[in-house]
């Protein structure tokens, strides 16, 4: 009766699996035509400290909002919480501003000059990929 069902779950993983294959084969192709090096994966591969700095602070900032928007909502009704406090919202408003970051720190530091053409290609791409995916109820799958 709750949760999803069996044949449900299937249609979830394809389209993570989709997804996952759609983005590698993106950011491996771009990577190709910029001839940008490889980053590690799950590392933080900050330009240099100041960075460093700006992305913390994004990150504190997206958490703290992200703390006042449950508790402010929560002290609302349901059916009247405010939209642009709820999670996936923020994290989308926390992608957009943490690459975004990345891109003009790249652009104004990194030694490859094509690494803030990457990192802007694969967040406009990303950021297609999910409002395609949600305006299309993702692709009529779920």
């Amino acid at each position: 009766m709750y949760g999803l069902e069996t044949n449900e779950w299937l249609k979830l993983l394809v389209l993570l699996t989709f997804l996952l294959l759609v983005l590698v084969s993106f950011n491996v192709l771009m990577r190709k035509l910029l001839k940008v090096e490889k980053k590690k994966f799950f590392s933080y591969n900050h330009v240099n400290e100041k960075h460093a700095k700006i992305d913390w602070t994004i990150r504190i900032t997206f958490i703290a909002v992200l703390v006042l928007g449950y508790i402010i909502n929560m002290s609302r009704d349901p059916s009247d919480w405010l939209w642009y406090l709820e999670p996936w919202y923020l994290a989308f408003v926390f992608i957009i501003g943490s690459e975004g970051a990345r891109a003009m720190l790249e652009w104004k530091y990194a030694e490859n000059r094509n690494a803030y053409k990457l990192t802007l290609s694969q967040l406009l791409f990303i950021v297609i990929l999910l409002v395609t995916i949600f305006t299309t109820n993702f692709f009529g799958i779920i």
